[in-house]
């Protein structure tokens, strides 16, 4: 059974993360961004979601052992909101504040068709947000994915690494395909 942990940043559906892993079926569990990446390590995990969060990311630099997971992971991870921030500028990017927050019901275009983590997502679908900052330059080695009408960077991957970050919330019932983004998200865990 792949083991996929979920990094506790403060956010407000980190619970519907997990129960979204839960529903497929994933060994997953919630943990604190306080906990160390050999911690992490030890438990023989296949992959990590770090959650959104209530720090402002454009702002504020600091998300617990973020960095640390990023730096030594060989695993897959999925940023979200914060998460996808945090990784953002760890990478070399930049998060600021939006110049329009995003809340609710948003319109999301992909951009690479063919993308593991967008499989079987239409062109269009709507998903959830809620931020007040956003990814505002994308990281060197990273490629964008999707985009909304008001917000440039909706999802994004590394180039070589299992990385992947998203602005909206795939784990929120209204986003249309965000079930099917978790199960995209656990097979690339599995290989």
């Amino acid at each position: 059974m792949v083991k996929i942990y979920v990094v506790d940043n403060g956010g407000q559906w980190t619970h519907r993360e997990w129960r979204t892993l839960k529903y497929l079926d994933v060994d997953t569990k919630i943990v604190s961004n306080t906990t160390s990446f050999k911690e992490l390590d030890e438990e023989k995990i296949n992959g990590l979601v770090l959650s959104g969060g209530a720090p402002r990311i454009g702002l504020k630099s600091e998300l617990g052992n973020c960095a640390e997971y990023l730096e030594k992971a060989d695993f897959p991870i999925m940023g979200i909101c914060a998460g996808h921030q945090f990784m953002a500028r760890y990478y070399g990017g930049e998060a600021k504040p939006s110049k329009v927050p995003e809340f609710g019901k948003v319109e999301l275009r992909l951009l690479k068709e063919g993308d593991s983590l967008f499989e079987g997502v239409p062109k269009k679908s709507i998903v959830w947000e809620s931020h007040n900052d956003e990814v505002t330059l994308l990281p060197k080695d990273f490629e964008q994915l999707a985009k909304s009408e008001d917000c440039e960077i909706q999802a994004m991957r590394h180039k070589k690494k299992p990385v992947y970050g998203l602005q909206f919330h795939p784990e929120v019932e209204h986003t249309e395909y965000g079930a099917q983004i978790f199960k995209n998200f656990v097979k690339i865990c599995e290989k």
